[in-house]
Order: structure tokens, then sequence, then C-alpha cells
């Protein structure tokens, strides 16, 4: 009997001792911090009203964008193109092709469609 109490006690001591041992390293990895080591935001920051125009679409592009017209301009073969008129009907558009000075008119709707070349 005292050999199995002394077993028993040897068995205990080492589950015990590989619990302690297990439960060390595992501890070591918990890192608590109270804080967060930076200064509080400014008074207001948590609510900030939406600006006025918050429930407004975008505004819609309406009409020839004269970035477009160069663009295509220079598709139609003209060099050094650039924007001289904006009218309420038409975008006109002045450059340089093979044959010398010349001009391209587009409609000032949305996708510049050319009006005379």
């Amino acid at each position: 009997m005292m050999q199995f109490l002394a077993k028993a006690g040897l068995a205990t001591l080492l589950a015990a001792g590989t619990v302690a041992g297990a439960v060390a390293p595992a501890s070591a990895q918990v890192d608590v911090y109270i804080g967060s080591g930076r200064t509080p935001p400014p008074a207001g920051y948590y609510y900030r009203p939406p600006p006025s125009d918050y429930d407004r679409p975008p505004p819609r592009m309406r009409g020839c964008n004269p970035r477009l017209a160069e663009d295509i301009a220079r598709d139609y073969g003209f060099r050094r193109a650039r924007v001289v008129d904006v009218t309420p009907r038409r975008v006109i558009v002045e450059g340089w092709t093979r044959r010398g000075a010349d001009e391209i008119s587009f409609a000032n709707v949305r996708g510049c469609p050319v009006l005379r070349r």
C-alpha cells in the first residue's frame, strides 16, 4: 500500500509541475495596458454636424467638358489643341493640322459631338 501511495504522490507531483510549467509561459504572453498613451481628442470631436450639402447628390456634368473637347480634337489630328471659346451651344477648339491652323466645333452637350470640322 505504501508503494501505491508513493507512486500516486509522485504522479500528482509530476502533474502539478507540468501544469505550473505550462501556465508560466502562457501568462508571459498577456500584456495589460491602462490608457492608450495618446492625448485625448479635442472637445467636440466626437460630434460634428454634417455639412450643409450632405444630402445633396454631387453636381452632374452638363455640357461638354473643355478637356474632353481638346482630347477629341487631338484624336482628329489636331496638335497643340486648345479651347478658345465656350458658348451655351458650342465649344470651339483651335489647333494645328497638316494643312496649318484649323478649328473644330463641338456641341456643348454631354459627350461633345462634333458639329463641323
